[in-house]
């Protein structure tokens, strides 16, 4: 998960990814990014936790027509209980494709993670039986799926075809979606951001309930 590029302290050390991965009954899409950031930097104990990072506030826009809907702006955080329902009734799923990473520098952006271990896609895709699409929320995400799954990796906005067999040996066919992350430092305005997001929404047909809307 990309953060933004204040400077963090640099680690010798392995850090283990700290959040289980969220999986809604359900799940048709499953969204990673890279690994969160240091600690101090998170507003909540949940993915992209830093109070900066974007993707709540692109949520809000596709979904609420409102930034601000999932921000919670008198404590710098996010409405927790607010984004599980949300991502629960839309069926969206989420991990990061780091399990295990170094941070080599002081910077806290993606480029400067080393993935020491990598997600075991098989294994979690066997736990999302009626997932059918993969969301990696930035470059370097999109290349760790796209190494893990032998394809290219997606032009921004855009999707290739994978194939892989989970870990009780059903062949799973999904799409790999490449996202702009959300990172206030990736150039790219935050309404052009919601946009792609919307049109992969769209195309997969993820939406609130009818009667939620």
């Amino acid at each position: 998960m990309e953060s933004n590029n204040c400077s963090d302290q640099k680690t010798d050390v392995n850090e283990t990814h700290p959040f289980r991965p969220f999986i809604p009954t359900g799940a048709k899409l499953l969204m990673c990014g890279t690994f969160p950031p240091q600690p101090r930097r998170w507003s909540m104990n949940f993915y992209y936790p830093n109070y900066i990072n974007d993707m709540w506030r692109i949520f809000g826009i596709i979904f609420h027509e409102n930034k601000d809907y999932f921000v919670d702006t008198e404590n710098k955080t996010f409405h927790l209980n607010e984004l599980k329902e949300c991502l629960t009734k839309l069926g969206i799923a989420l991990s990061d494709t780091g399990r295990t990473v170094v941070r080599t520098t002081g910077n806290a952006s993606d480029k400067d993670l080393d993935i020491r271990e990598h997600i075991d896609l098989s294994a979690l895709l066997s736990e999302i039986p009626e997932c059918v699409s993969l969301a990696t929320t930035g470059e370097k995400a999109a290349s760790v799926i796209a190494k893990i799954t032998d394809t290219d990796i997606p032009k921004v906005g855009e999707y290739v075809e994978i194939a892989l067999t989970d870990s009780i040996g059903v062949e799973r066919r999904l799409t790999h979606w490449r996202m702009p992350s959300s990172s206030r430092a990736y150039p790219m305005p935050l309404d052009k951001k919601a946009s792609l997001y919307a049109k992969m929404f769209k195309s997969l047909d993820i939406h609130y309930p009818i009667e939620q809307e």
